[in-house]
Protein backbone atom coordinates (compact mmCIF):
# COMPACT_ATOMS: atom_id res chain seq x y z
CA UNK A 1 0.00 0.00 0.00
CA UNK A 2 1.55 3.30 -0.86
CA UNK A 3 1.60 6.56 1.03
CA UNK A 4 0.21 9.40 0.06
CA UNK A 5 2.20 12.10 -1.11
CA UNK A 6 3.59 14.64 1.87
CA UNK A 7 2.24 17.94 1.06
CA UNK A 8 4.55 20.65 -0.08
CA UNK A 9 5.55 22.79 2.79
CA UNK A 10 3.64 25.67 2.14
CA UNK A 11 3.65 27.25 5.86
CA UNK A 12 7.45 28.36 6.69
CA UNK A 13 6.89 30.42 9.94
CA UNK A 14 7.80 29.10 13.01
CA UNK A 15 5.58 31.34 14.80
CA UNK A 16 2.24 30.71 15.12
CA UNK A 17 -0.14 32.93 12.38
CA UNK A 18 -2.94 33.12 11.15
CA UNK A 19 -3.82 31.72 7.59
CA UNK A 20 -7.13 31.56 5.50
CA UNK A 21 -8.04 28.30 4.02
CA UNK A 22 -10.84 26.98 1.58
CA UNK A 23 -13.04 24.04 2.73
CA UNK A 24 -15.53 22.24 0.93
CA UNK A 25 -18.87 23.65 0.29
CA UNK A 26 -21.32 24.04 2.98
CA UNK A 27 -19.23 22.55 5.51
CA UNK A 28 -17.02 25.21 7.69
CA UNK A 29 -19.19 24.32 10.85
CA UNK A 30 -17.66 20.52 10.19
CA UNK A 31 -14.41 21.17 9.24
CA UNK A 32 -14.44 23.67 12.42
CA UNK A 33 -15.39 20.86 14.75
CA UNK A 34 -12.55 18.25 13.35
CA UNK A 35 -10.10 21.00 13.85
CA UNK A 36 -10.57 21.73 17.05
CA UNK A 37 -10.48 18.04 17.68
CA UNK A 38 -7.27 18.02 16.24
CA UNK A 39 -6.11 20.57 18.66
CA UNK A 40 -5.65 23.48 16.04
CA UNK A 41 -6.90 26.80 16.82
CA UNK A 42 -9.18 27.38 14.55
CA UNK A 43 -11.89 30.56 14.39
CA UNK A 44 -15.10 30.76 11.91
CA UNK A 45 -16.72 33.82 11.75
CA UNK A 46 -20.32 32.96 12.17
CA UNK A 47 -23.00 36.10 11.27
CA UNK A 48 -26.85 35.31 12.68
CA UNK A 49 -29.26 35.88 9.50
CA UNK A 50 -33.04 35.34 9.68
CA UNK A 51 -33.76 32.17 6.91
CA UNK A 52 -37.20 31.61 5.53
CA UNK A 53 -38.50 28.10 5.02
CA UNK A 54 -41.90 27.07 3.36
CA UNK A 55 -43.77 27.27 6.15
CA UNK A 56 -41.86 29.23 8.73
CA UNK A 57 -38.39 31.88 9.50
CA UNK A 58 -35.69 30.63 11.74
CA UNK A 59 -32.74 32.45 12.73
CA UNK A 60 -29.53 30.62 11.93
CA UNK A 61 -25.74 31.42 12.37
CA UNK A 62 -24.02 30.96 8.73
CA UNK A 63 -20.19 31.59 7.68
CA UNK A 64 -19.67 35.32 7.30
CA UNK A 65 -17.32 34.83 4.22
CA UNK A 66 -18.91 31.18 2.67
CA UNK A 67 -16.10 28.42 2.35
CA UNK A 68 -13.49 30.15 4.48
CA UNK A 69 -12.19 29.03 7.78
CA UNK A 70 -9.16 30.57 9.97
CA UNK A 71 -6.98 28.30 11.05
CA UNK A 72 -3.26 29.20 13.31
CA UNK A 73 -0.57 27.28 12.48
CA UNK A 74 3.19 27.05 12.11
CA UNK A 75 4.62 25.11 10.18
CA UNK A 76 5.47 22.37 12.32
CA UNK A 77 1.50 21.84 12.69
CA UNK A 78 0.09 22.65 9.21
CA UNK A 79 -0.13 19.69 7.44
CA UNK A 80 -2.72 19.06 10.21
CA UNK A 81 -5.34 20.99 8.60
CA UNK A 82 -4.92 19.48 5.36
CA UNK A 83 -5.83 15.58 6.56
CA UNK A 84 -8.65 17.24 8.26
CA UNK A 85 -11.79 16.26 6.09
CA UNK A 86 -13.70 18.96 4.98
CA UNK A 87 -10.61 21.36 4.50
CA UNK A 88 -9.63 21.65 0.35
CA UNK A 89 -5.74 24.10 0.45
CA UNK A 90 -4.66 26.99 1.87
CA UNK A 91 -5.20 30.74 0.45
CA UNK A 92 -1.56 30.50 -1.34
CA UNK A 93 0.45 33.54 -3.47
CA UNK A 94 3.34 32.13 -5.35
CA UNK A 95 3.22 28.62 -3.66
CA UNK A 96 3.23 29.96 -0.27
CA UNK A 97 0.31 30.51 2.75
CA UNK A 98 -0.72 33.98 2.74
CA UNK A 99 -0.40 35.40 7.01
CA UNK A 100 -3.40 36.98 7.29
CA UNK A 101 -2.83 39.67 10.17
CA UNK A 102 -3.64 39.24 13.32
CA UNK A 103 -5.13 42.60 13.60
CA UNK A 104 -7.59 41.47 10.76
CA UNK A 105 -8.76 38.77 12.75
CA UNK A 106 -9.44 41.10 15.63
CA UNK A 107 -11.25 43.49 13.80
CA UNK A 108 -13.32 40.76 12.77
CA UNK A 109 -14.51 39.32 15.91
CA UNK A 110 -14.79 42.91 17.13
CA UNK A 111 -17.51 43.57 14.26
CA UNK A 112 -19.08 40.50 14.99
CA UNK A 113 -19.09 40.83 18.50
CA UNK A 114 -21.44 43.81 18.14
CA UNK A 115 -24.82 43.68 16.54
CA UNK A 116 -23.55 46.19 13.56
CA UNK A 117 -25.11 45.69 9.89
CA UNK A 118 -22.53 43.43 7.87
CA UNK A 119 -21.97 42.70 4.03
CA UNK A 120 -19.53 40.90 2.66
CA UNK A 121 -18.20 41.96 -0.84
CA UNK A 122 -15.86 40.34 -2.92
CA UNK A 123 -16.15 43.54 -5.44
CA UNK A 124 -12.84 45.68 -6.21
CA UNK A 125 -13.33 48.48 -4.56
CA UNK A 126 -10.83 51.42 -5.31
CA UNK A 127 -9.13 52.52 -2.24
CA UNK A 128 -10.32 55.02 -0.40
CA UNK A 129 -10.22 57.72 2.56
CA UNK A 130 -8.58 55.82 5.36
CA UNK A 131 -10.51 56.08 8.80
CA UNK A 132 -10.33 54.84 11.92
CA UNK A 133 -13.83 54.53 14.38
CA UNK A 134 -13.35 56.94 16.93
CA UNK A 135 -16.24 56.41 19.56
CA UNK A 136 -18.78 53.66 19.62
CA UNK A 137 -18.66 49.95 20.13
CA UNK A 138 -16.96 49.60 17.21
CA UNK A 139 -13.99 52.11 18.75
CA UNK A 140 -10.61 51.56 16.94
CA UNK A 141 -10.86 50.14 14.00
CA UNK A 142 -9.76 51.00 11.01
CA UNK A 143 -10.70 50.78 7.55
CA UNK A 144 -11.55 52.82 4.34
CA UNK A 145 -14.31 55.01 3.22
CA UNK A 146 -16.32 53.39 0.57
CA UNK A 147 -19.91 54.73 -1.21
CA UNK A 148 -21.71 51.12 -2.04
CA UNK A 149 -25.28 51.37 -3.09
CA UNK A 150 -25.79 54.71 -2.43
CA UNK A 151 -24.55 54.96 1.05
CA UNK A 152 -21.03 55.89 2.81
CA UNK A 153 -19.70 52.30 4.92
CA UNK A 154 -16.77 51.91 5.88
CA UNK A 155 -14.92 48.72 4.45
CA UNK A 156 -12.60 46.43 6.38
CA UNK A 157 -10.26 45.39 3.11
CA UNK A 158 -9.23 40.99 3.65
CA UNK A 159 -6.85 41.89 1.02
CA UNK A 160 -5.08 38.12 1.34
CA UNK A 161 -8.09 36.56 0.50
CA UNK A 162 -9.65 39.54 -1.67
CA UNK A 163 -12.73 39.81 0.39
CA UNK A 164 -14.07 42.86 1.94
CA UNK A 165 -16.34 43.21 5.30
CA UNK A 166 -18.86 46.38 4.83
CA UNK A 167 -20.05 48.30 7.50
CA UNK A 168 -22.71 50.91 7.89
CA UNK A 169 -21.59 53.50 10.35
CA UNK A 170 -22.44 57.15 11.20
CA UNK A 171 -19.62 59.59 9.71
CA UNK A 172 -19.43 61.82 13.29
CA UNK A 173 -18.06 58.46 14.86
CA UNK A 174 -14.69 58.42 12.00
CA UNK A 175 -11.92 60.27 11.90
CA UNK A 176 -9.19 60.66 9.19
CA UNK A 177 -6.03 58.91 9.43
Amino acid sequence: MTQPPRPVKIVESAALRWYACYTRSRTEKAAQIRLSQEGVECYLPLQRTKRRWSDRYKWVDEPLIKSYIFVRVNSADFSKVLHVDGMVRFITFEGKAVAIPDSQIEAIKLLLGNSVELEVSSDRFAPGQAVEVQAGPLLGIRGELVEYRGNKKVLVRLGEIGQGILVTIGPELLARI
